[in-house]
């Protein structure tokens, strides 16, 4: 939002300087961006051309002498047609910076004669296109002073930036009242007075669509001379960055940001029957000012008369019915538009405006009638012309948000005291009207103000006026002890799941949350539910139930480019539903090619086989671990789902229900239809199904106890069916006694006819760790019995002769 000094003195009556004005902007939470106090039109200073003689090498050229009021005439080469004596301009002098031509003066030789400085046209100071001619001045202008000064135009441009909450301060009249507010001033507040019409507005408007159009106001003024606006204007509008365009256009220009409310004029010669708000048609064409042409959607809100869509509403007028120096009778409009349909309108049409820029914050609803008065007066000033009456269709009137507001919340939410007046003065001040004697008053929001909507938007306003460098900084502090729980479980789980799979040579890869739908009713997604309404991609429609096909195309594609021996990770969310409760917090990984933990590729000293079930079922372990999950506890079945090798793969459970993770070699087909390579083994561990440990009285570690007595190992070998699981066997042999046996451990199996159809043999080693007594050998062969009747009773085999 830019302004300039003088405009906002229109509205505001104040003695404060540029600084102090700047400075104030900032405070109250109009943070201001930049400030140009015009310091580079100060060199040029008003000059007369006492003499102007033909080059005599050019003949478009004059060799012009020049009186600055500065001592001696000053000689300047000169190719203005309008270069003569006795003209009065803007001279610019040796070292001066020309905005206009970008191009910083020096005494130079045109054809042979110096030149010291040069006469300037308006293009060159940045005033308007003009361009035919150098500046001239009035007979009485005050040779060797400022020009800038002379011309008004040292006026200092400000430019705030505005957060969108704020459409109040996108008006000039805006940030005076905000300013007036916080003592800097008194706000001019002049009413708008009516303007008399003289019959019916002759075109009549219809709303069809009236969720889209609150409310609209017409009139028509005949007669109108629509030339160049004045100078003042001309000059603000450009300060802005607006090229004035004429005398009807400008207005609505003027007034959009003088006073926040949007305003366009039509030809009404152009103009054929009625006025009607509605919904475009699907398809339907409009030539916009801008000179392009838009196709529009039933979603967007058009005016248009019997031939059509003229214009946009709320974002761009029509080409068809603009105003140009032939206008004679115009329409002057100001209207209410939906908000979050003109924002929908202009993000998909690409059109920003500063029509748009207001109405999508919300404008002013009770200044749409005001503004169409004030609007009329200044045509009626600028161009003459007879008004009619004003048409005003839909518009119900305005109802005031109340908002109760408990004085306690200033104290409460910002730390400091503000007095229970000063409270109310200010939001009095700012345009809200208290309501009420107690400790919780009602306050009724004015309705320039769409973004109040609670007590805390109200201790807002409070503060920033009152001062937010009013609050003193403290520190923050401690509630808890100093070695007091921060993370989540979850977080910290995370964590040490990252960690884990670091050690073990993994690299952390980051893939999308989304992926194609054939990926995902692959690893068993697809529902409806987790379509994206939206996608960035067609490839990426879906919300992944599984990190594993981020993985694998990842580490296809770094085996596409040479690296085909990767070991990826990560630990990230997949999505069941479309609910919270169905997301799941999973830690994933795969290894691909020789990506071992023991390293990777060839050597002399032995080459590394490729990677396999076991691999992935090590990592999955050691994520569970890292986790907290009870490792020695945990169950290992068959039944992993169908991306998995059937043979090679399997399902970490934390008894019968509980699954805490799968594992295993892919299977060709998932790996062809992802159209991935080479042996791949991978794993997902779910870090939310883990179960929380239970509360212990201290934090401090155990006791570390060491027995005293010798380990001893023993090796059974074991004669049971093929389907027994090694998992199985080991379980019942560590379960014969738990106090003495420390480990159990497969160290060889074998399979052949002389075991019998059927059957295999599964060796293992278990160590026994003594701890109150040496132990005998009677106790020994005690153990020894449990350990073969628990293995006979739990999985039916028998010790091999």
């Amino acid at each position: 939002m830019k302004f300039t000094l003088s405009w906002l003195k229109d509205h505001l009556e104040t003695d404060a300087t540029l600084d102090e004005i700047v400075e104030r902007l900032t405070a109250i939470g109009l943070e201001v961006e930049s400030v140009d106090d015009k310091a580079a039109l100060k060199p040029f200073v008003i000059a007369k051309v006492l003499t102007a003689a033909r080059h005599p090498d050019a003949d478009k050229l004059q060799v012009l002498s020049v009186d600055t009021g500065s001592g001696a005439p000053i000689q300047v080469v000169c190719g203005a047609p309008n270069a003569r004596a006795g003209l009065i301009g803007a001279f610019a002098a040796p070292g001066t910076y020309v905005p206009g031509i970008d191009v910083t003066l020096s005494v130079g030789k045109i054809r042979g004669v110096e030149s010291h400085g040069m006469m300037c046209s308006e293009r060159e100071l940045e005033l308007s296109d003009e361009h035919n001619g150098i500046i001239d001045l009035p007979a009485d202008a005050p040779v060797g002073t400022s020009f800038a000064a002379y011309a008004n135009l040292d006026d200092p441009l400000i430019e705030i930036n505005l957060t969108p909450n704020r459409p109040d301060a996108t008006s000039v009249h805006g940030i005076a009242r905000d300013l007036a507010a916080s003592g800097l001033g008194t706000l001019k507040t002049a009413p708008v007075e009516t303007v008399a019409g003289k019959g019916e507005t002759p075109v009549k408007l219809t709303i069809e669509a009236p969720e889209l159009c609150p409310g609209f106001a017409l009139r028509l003024v005949r007669g109108v001379k629509n030339g160049s606006s004045p100078k003042w204007m001309q000059q603000r509008l450009i300060a802005i960055g607006l090229r004035p365009i004429n005398t009807l256009v400008d207005i609505t220009n003027y007034l959009t940001f003088d006073r926040g409310r949007p305003l366009h004029v039509y030809d009404a010669r152009k103009v054929a029957g009625n006025f009607t708000v509605r919904r475009a048609l699907d398809g339907e064409k409009v030539l916009a000012l801008d000179e392009r042409e838009y196709t529009l959607t039933p979603d967007m809100c058009v005016i248009a008369d019997a031939n059509g869509a003229d214009s946009i509403a709320g974002v761009m007028g029509g080409e068809h019915t603009g105003c140009d120096e032939n206008t004679t009778d115009v329409l002057i409009e100001s209207a209410l538009w939906e908000p979050l349909n003109v924002a929908r309108t202009g993000r998909h049409l690409g059109i920003i405006t500063d029509a748009r820029y207001r109405f999508e914050r919300g404008v002013d609803p009770e200044f749409m009638v005001p503004g169409l008065e004030l609007a009329t007066r200044m045509v009626l000033d600028l161009c003459g012309g007879e008004p009619t009456e004003a048409e005003v269709v839909g518009y119900a009137g305005h109802e005031p948000k109340v908002v109760s507001f408990p004085l306690s919340e200033v104290k409460r939410l910002t730390g400091i005291e503000v007095p229970r007046d000063e409270s109310l003065s200010i939001l009095t001040r700012l345009g809200f009207k208290p309501l009420g004697n107690g400790e919780v008053v009602d306050v009724e929001v004015p309705s320039w103000r769409p973004d109040v909507d609670g007590k805390a938007d109200l201790v807002e306003e409070v503060m920033r006026i009152h001062g937010v460098d009013e609050i003193v900084p403290q520190p923050l502090s401690s509630h808890d002890a100093v070695n007091g729980k921060i993370l989540t479980t979850l977080q910290i789980r995370s964590r040490s799941a990252r960690r884990a799979l670091a050690v073990r040579g993994m690299m952390e890869a980051v893939t999308w949350s989304f992926i194609s739908a054939r990926q995902a009713e692959l690893f068993g997604g697809g529902k409806p539910e987790l379509k994206l309404a939206n996608p960035i991609a067609a490839e990426m429609s879906d919300m992944r139930p599984s990190l594993l096909p981020g993985l694998l195309t990842a580490a296809q594609r770094n085996a596409d480019r040479g690296f085909g021996d990767v070991a990826l990770f990560e630990v990230s969310g997949t999505y069941e539903g479309d609910t919270p409760a169905a997301q799941r917090r999973v830690a994933a990984g795969i290894r691909r090619g020789t990506a071992r933990l023991d390293g990777a590729g060839r050597s002399w000293s032995g080459n590394a086989g490729a990677v396999g079930v076991f691999d992935a079922k090590a990592d999955a372990l050691a994520a569970l671990e890292a986790c907290g999950a009870p490792v020695d506890r945990l169950q290992i079945e068959a039944g992993a789902p169908g991306w998995y090798h059937p043979g090679r793969s399997g399902v970490i459970k934390l008894g019968p229900k509980t699954v805490l993770g799968t594992f295993g070699e892919f299977h060709p087909r998932t790996l062809e239809a992802l159209d991935v390579s080479g042996p791949v083994a991978g794993f997902e561990v779910f870090i939310d199904a883990v179960p929380e440990p239970k509360a212990k009285p201290t934090r401090t570690k155990p006791k570390l106890e060491l027995s005293a007595f010798q380990a001893v190992k023993r090796d059974f070998a074991f004669v049971v069916d093929k389907a027994v699981e090694a998992g199985t066997l080991t379980r019942a042999a560590a379960g014969a006694d738990k106090k003495l046996i420390t480990g159990v451990s497969v160290f060889d199996v074998f399979e052949g006819a002389s075991l019998g159809e059927g059957k295999k043999s599964v060796a293992i080693e278990v160590s026994i760790q003594p701890v109150e007594r040496t132990l005998t050998d009677e106790d020994f062969e005690a153990l020894a019995a449990r350990i073969v009747e628990n293995v006979k009773k739990q999985t039916g085999g028998a010790l091999r002769g």
